[in-house]
């Protein structure tokens, strides 16, 4: 290894700045395209379909799945399967949204005419606004990513980052445009921590009327057991003659009761 830490360190920071400068400069492709794109996408009947080859791919799939998670019908479509069947997914009232970095891709430009006989809108996100995507599309916004992260130019660094931060604007544009709130957010997430630290509510958990475990403050340790037992709780709430809480037995308190040789009577 011909590079010492202070070498690495210093490389790995220039990779950030690169693509940290391109995602600044991305916000000059913001313009009135973009905002017909996003009221596209706001009036959609149908669904918003994403697409893309290779890394292009992976960020149309992440975002599809941004757009889900918003409030956005959404999903992401491989193009190579798309000509061996799955271009029965797409309908006339369907957004179609193809990321590419060259616009160039066989796999895409196969399925474009196939697209345009169904009816539905083509959309791409490319770096090539001379390519025949771009061309093909009803909407074209070029990212003018001047330069890759990649020391030799080659791998799609910078470009597929400034494509996700692009495709993160968007879906939070609809968003917006939609007036989307945390509460939307939280239904379309009910699993995991978000959903049951937030999601969850008092009412959602509480029992009432004969399902709440209640014994009179005369009964008797034993009938507080049978209670206690059948109502599951590990508890059960003490009332007087007007069905007031007084207190509560527990089976902890039961533990104790027994220690000190109560009668259960």
């Amino acid at each position: 290894m011909k590079k010492n830490s202070q070498q690495i360190i210093d490389f790995a920071k220039n990779i950030l700045s690169i693509e940290a400068e391109e995602i600044i400069n991305a916000k000059e492709n913001i313009d009135e395209k973009f905002v017909d794109l996003v009221k596209l996408i706001f009036s959609c009947k149908g669904r918003v379909i994403l697409s893309g080859m290779g890394k292009s791919g992976h960020i149309a799939r992440k975002i599809a799945s941004t757009f889900s998670s918003t409030g956005t019908a959404a999903f992401f479509m491989h193009p190579g399967e798309a000509s061996h069947g799955d271009l029965g997914m797409i309908l006339k009232e369907d957004v179609v949204i193809f990321f590419s970095n060259s616009g160039k891709s066989d796999e895409l430009l196969t399925i474009i005419p196939n697209i345009k006989r169904i009816g539905a809108m083509i959309v791409s996100i490319t770096n090539n606004d001379q390519s025949f995507l771009a061309e093909q599309s009803n909407i074209h916004i070029n990212l003018n990513v001047q330069k890759e992260a990649c020391p030799l130019g080659l791998a799609p660094t910078a470009s597929s980052t400034v494509a996700l931060a692009f495709g993160d604007a968007l879906a939070l544009s609809v968003l917006d445009l939609k007036e989307f709130t945390s509460e939307d957010f939280i239904r379309s997430h009910p699993g995991g921590s978000l959903g049951k630290n937030i999601l969850s509510k008092v009412m959602d958990i509480m029992l009432t009327g004969q399902d709440v475990p209640s014994i009179l403050a005369s009964d008797t340790i034993e009938t507080a057991i049978h209670e206690i037992s059948d109502k599951l709780l590990g508890f059960t709430a003490v009332v007087n003659s007007e069905n007031q809480v007084v207190g509560v037995f527990t089976d902890g308190d039961l533990r104790r009761a027994l220690l000190k040789n109560h009668s259960l009577n």
